[in-house]
């Protein structure tokens, strides 16, 4: 502290001054604190230097604090905050949450020569990282940033900070750096102002789209600190992978409770959904455990735009988040940038938040309703923890039935139409399932030709339902005009294609019936197409050639094909027909993997696909053709003379590599031209 013109304490850092009446200087604590220094741009990803498959950008580039900067300059922001001094994090405040070895081999980096960088880059690739001699200084300013922004908080410097830093920390474990990630700065600073301020009980609210690994394992038997983490989980396959994240990961020991992760099933969650999630779950036990300290792990990459999130918050939405939290502890927020990986949506959604942190008011939303996923990953979750906080009623939030079990959904109505109408089209019959849970789910949604033992070419066609169309009563209603609603057939003019070159057909309605269980939509449709591809696909002895075709939200299931099963020895083609949805994330087990599916990979897109728009096609998705419309019914309908001359290639081009070079075979059935 110094000693004001007046004679009064004042704060370290600067602060605004205005005189009331006659008296001495009234000094007023700078309202938000602002972190940023253009040295952690030194931590880039250094240039393989020979040709390689990646043709993008690696998405935690050294861009993604500069264009915040600007943002904030530009949105008004940066002039009413007060740049507050960094610094290195220091050897000891480091290990209050890592190991010596883990600062010892993350100092080592700064040694390493260009030729020791690219020989260890496979090693660094495994943990998702990249390294540069840079490295190190980079993450010692990003950790050492957050402290400041924390301490400048909790000493009342400033009443709320945003630390604009990189790279993000909260994959960082005590003991191994990943996922981007090197140290914990959140951890870190937690851990800082509890050693060196009054303040005790802090809460992190980590709403990055990932799992914040290495911040709960720091805080996992400490009930001082309650970690809060909404993200995207898909069944424990999304990264950073694992049970750690789930819903009944809650803590240990003495922190048993004060771990809550609110996990998401599947991408595509929006500002509903996470407000939804605040106001049921994270507001309540936030105000129960009544933290003195509020610290955001501010990952930006659940925003709308981001391709690795791919979800679809607005910068609205977070801004409304940090209006909720900023009601908490006195308004002592600390804001830490984690991830984000779309500068576009990472810069808007960063000066929302600054907005809110100045003072200003959450823009208005429209009326929002939370989706089936969000209600019930809620729910769930609210099971678990009412066992923990007070607060939480598992009971008010159980999502209702209101009609009882007379009731016949639309889409079991829609299914059961498709049954009878593919049964008398093609004579498909239904595939009995051995386990009980994909029996109960898709009883009935498995069709096969009564001869697909015998075809040498097999399409395995995964699909949600067909869609209904209506047109309502009125615009103030929502009640269908009966006589003005069908549905529209998704497969007519495949199956003419089909019965034609005379292909076998596994007909897979992804879409399961209602369920009330644990378990996750997508976990649910990931066991069944396993199931079938092991039980059914797999035991095909005549088929020879296999096609898989996937349309709409089904797409979604291709991933975990190529990432489980050893798809190349009959499949000769993948198409992926995507509609409105956007492109699954890939993962091959080696590289020759990845070779045959861009080799043997069609992608039929709308024109306006956002992906397509923003010319973001990477090559690991092989051919990419465009048709006139996003519903997939149509596109599948327009793109079915693609979708025939790209099989009729592939098919001919395998079984011609069969054949040994001194003979000829004319190749029949599918091959043939209409």
């Amino acid at each position: 502290m110094s000693e004001a013109p007046g004679g009064g304490p004042t704060i370290g850092y600067k602060a605004l001054e205005e005189r009331v009446g006659g008296g001495g200087p009234l000094v007023r604590t700078p309202r938000v604190g602002y972190v940023y220094d253009t040295r952690m741009m030194g931590h880039a990803e250094i240039p393989r230097g020979t040709e390689h498959d990646d043709d993008d950008t690696h998405p935690e580039q050294p861009q993604r604090i500069e264009r915040i900067d600007r943002c904030l300059q530009e949105g008004g922001c940066r002039e009413q905050m007060h740049l507050l001094a960094i610094r290195h994090m220091r050897k000891d405040e480091a290990l209050l949450v890592h190991s010596e070895d883990h600062w010892d081999k993350v100092a080592a980096i700064q040694y390493l020569d260009i030729e020791a960088i690219q020989s260890s880059r496979a090693y660094y690739e495994h943990l998702s990282l990249y390294v540069h001699p840079n490295t190190p200084e980079a993450a010692l300013l990003s950790a050492g940033g957050v402290i400041e922004a924390a301490l400048a908080v909790a000493r009342g410097e400033v009443k709320t900070s945003f630390a604009n830093v990189r790279p993000p920390g909260h994959h960082a474990e005590p003991e191994e750096h990943m996922g981007f990630c090197f140290f914990n700065n959140v951890a870190v600073a937690a851990k800082v102002v509890q050693l060196e301020t009054s303040i005790k009980k802090i809460m992190i609210l980590d709403w990055d789209v990932h799992h914040g690994n290495g911040t709960q394992r720091t805080f996992n038997d400490d009930p001082s600190v309650l970690y809060v983490s909404i993200h995207r989980y898909d069944d424990g396959t999304f990264y950073p992978t694992g049970p750690f994240g789930g819903m009944d990961s809650c803590g240990e020991g003495p922190g048993l409770g004060t771990s809550v992760n609110i996990p998401w099933p599947t991408g595509g969650m929006q500002d509903a959904d996470y407000l939804y999630a605040f106001m049921r779950i994270v507001m309540p036990i936030a105000y129960e455990f009544a933290p003195e300290l509020v610290i955001i792990s501010a990952g930006f990459d659940a925003a709308d735009g981001d391709d690795l999130g791919e979800c679809h918050v607005s910068p609205a939405g977070y801004a409304h988040m940090t209006h909720m939290l900023t009601c908490l502890a006195g308004g002592k927020v600390v804001v830490a940038l984690e991830g984000g990986y779309n500068l576009t949506s990472i810069s808007t959604s960063a000066l929302a938040v600054a907005e809110i942190l100045l003072g200003n008011p959450p823009p208005l939303l429209p009326q929002l309703t939370a989706s089936e996923y969000a209600t019930e990953a809620v729910w769930q979750v609210a099971r678990i923890q009412s066992r923990f906080w007070k607060c939480i009623d598992p009971k008010a939030l159980e999502p209702k039935e209101e009609y009882g079990d007379d009731a016949v959904s639309v889409p079991d109505i829609l299914k059961a139409y498709r049954v009878q109408d593919m049964l008398r089209k093609m004579e498909l019959f239904a595939l009995p399932f051995a386990d009980e849970a994909l029996q109960e789910a898709f009883d009935n949604q498995v069709l096969c030709t009564s001869d697909i033992w015998k075809q040498k070419c097999v399409l395995v066609f995964l699909h949600d339902y067909g869609s209904l169309r209506a047109e309502l009563e009125g615009a103030t209603h929502v009640d269908m005009s009966l006589e003005k609603s069908y549905i529209l057939g998704v497969t007519d003019p495949l199956l003419d294609w089909l019965k034609s070159e005379e292909f076998g057909l596994l007909d897979i309605n992804v879409f399961p019936h209602k369920l009330r269980t644990g378990s996750t939509e997508l976990s649910l449709t990931n066991h069944l197409i396993t199931y079938l591809w092991d039980n059914y696909v797999e035991l095909l002895e005549t088929a020879t050639d296999i096609v898989l075709l996937a349309s709409g939200h089904a797409c979604k299931l291709v991933p975990e094909i190529l990432r489980t099963r050893d798809f190349d020895k009959k499949l000769r083609a993948i198409v992926q027909v995507i509609g409105g949805v956007d492109l699954p994330r890939n993962q091959f087990p080696d590289a020759d993997k990845r070779r045959w599916f861009i080799k043997h990979s069609l992608v039929v897109i709308p024109e306006d696909h956002p992906r397509r728009l923003d010319m973001k096609f990477p090559n690991t998705y092989g051919r990419v053709q465009t048709v006139g419309t996003e519903r997939p019914s149509i596109g599948l309908t327009q793109a079915i003379p693609l979708i025939k001359d790209f099989v009729r290639e592939m098919i001919a081009e395998a079984r011609q590599a069969s054949v040994p070079p001194s003979t000829t075979s004319s190749v029949n059935g599918v091959l043939s031209h209409d």
